[in-house]
């Protein structure tokens, strides 16, 4: 369950970049603002939220919400280190060899 959290946390975060670079800044016609005869004002409410804007609202919120996730998995593991021990165990020392 966790791979699965892990690569759907891994795609919506690839989605949420490429919508947020499609989408135009707010401070595009901010040249317009100084004289240009824009008419959208320069800090204010641009009216509804456009389609862009709300895909980019629930993305976010899947983003957080896997990430959440994942790091309740992570954190309440049990089955020891996520470090593997790779060394060979130690065995008991040889005994002395016996007095001929």
């Amino acid at each position: 369950m966790g791979l699965a959290l892990a690569i759907v946390h891994v795609l919506v975060c690839f989605l949420l970049i490429m919508i947020v670079l499609l989408q135009t800044g707010k401070g595009a016609d901010i040249g317009a603002a100084f004289g240009g005869g824009s008419s959208q004002t320069l800090f204010g409410s641009a009216g509804p939220a456009g389609f862009f804007t709300k895909i980019t609202t629930a993305v976010a919120v899947i983003f957080m919400v896997t990430s959440i996730g994942l790091a309740y998995m992570y954190s309440h593991r049990t089955g020891g280190s996520a470090v593997k021990d790779t060394r060979p165990p130690k065995s008991a020392p040889a005994p002395p060899p016996a007095p001929v």
